[in-house]
């Protein structure tokens, strides 16, 4: 099914920036989930992009209850591709539906609250975990990179795979 409209849920910013720069390559309106529920009808068919937390697609419970959601984007600090398989059972992805999985980025200053706690703990545990690894791959070195520096990694070149879908969509 052929997108109305690209829908979001941002925690830092870099889910926002995936849907803006979809739009621009669209044509597509791009809304917050919540301007969203008072701007688009129920059951209006979107693109839904949302910032990954333990392997769950933040807002998407959330959209699906009100839209027809044609593809999911998961924004998350690991390697575009990667968790595919754990985000589609976390969040009971229909096989059929399709995922696309972008690297977003990682900013301490931007995290709030509980966030912040529970990134605060996970860079640092995960992070000397991996500074202690002697054979890290590229994967693993850019991971270590964004914990210990922060970051952004979104690029136009990772939606080539959701704009190909869409380019086919029907």
């Amino acid at each position: 099914m052929k997108p109305n409209a690209i829908v979001y849920t941002s925690n830092t910013g870099y889910t926002r920036q995936y849907a803006l720069l979809l739009g621009a390559q669209t044509g597509l309106p791009v809304y917050a989930l919540d301007e969203a529920r008072k701007c688009l009808a129920p059951g209006c068919a979107i693109l839904y992009l949302g910032w990954l937390m333990a392997g769950k697609v933040q807002g998407y419970a959330k959209a699906n209850g009100r839209f027809r959601i044609a593809a999911v984007c998961g924004v998350g600090m690991g390697a575009p591709g990667s968790q595919n398989e754990d985000i589609r059972k976390a969040n009971a992805l229909p096989a059929s539906l399709p995922l696309f999985t972008l690297q977003g980025g990682f900013d301490m200053t931007r995290l709030h609250g509980v966030y912040r706690l529970m990134m605060t703990v996970m860079s640092k545990t995960v992070g000397k975990k991996l500074a202690d690894k002697p054979d890290r791959s590229p994967e693993e070195d850019d991971m270590l990179e964004l914990l210990q520096n922060g970051g952004s990694r979104v690029s136009e070149a990772q939606l080539a795979g959701v704009l190909e879908w869409y380019a086919h969509a029907q």
